[in-house]
């Protein structure tokens, strides 16, 4: 995965923002640090259910049995919102992503009251799939 910050900075970084368009550009700006994928990987078996825009998402495990994360979008902001999840999601293992408290991540970043219906419904589907593939994975 690429140069991430980790939940704490992410936090810190996003409450120094002083408004929601500032937000918006280091959503993007998180999202443009993820590698691009290839065309192999731009699957269908790799596309979110759910999401409005285009996410691709594959997960495997590393030699240490935690989860690495490879993901995109065709949207600017969607693909910072992917790149949110995997900081969210980094550096655990299966059964830790299954364990943790999602709602009280994204609650620190006051997040879902800023974005679309179908942007928060697309964040419900990253994170249900993350989920399920982890679950497959334990």
């Amino acid at each position: 995965m690429a140069s991430l910050p980790d939940q704490n900075r992410l936090l810190r970084n996003f409450s120094r923002c002083q408004n929601w368009e500032e937000k918006y550009l280091y959503m993007i700006e998180l999202g443009a640090r993820l590698s691009p994928l290839t065309d192999e990987q731009r699957q269908p078996e790799h596309l979110i259910a759910g999401c409005q825009s285009q996410v691709w998402i594959l997960l495997r495990k590393n030699n240490q049995s935690k989860v690495e994360f490879v993901g995109d979008s065709d949207a600017a902001i969607v693909k910072g919102l992917v790149a949110m999840v995997f900081i969210l999601f980094q550096d655990k293992t299966p059964q830790e992503i299954l364990d943790l408290d999602v709602a009280e991540y994204f609650a620190k970043l006051s997040l879902e009251q800023h974005l679309t219906p179908s942007r928060t419904q697309g964040l419900h589907a990253m994170i249900y799939a993350i989920r399920n593939t982890a679950s497959k994975m334990v």
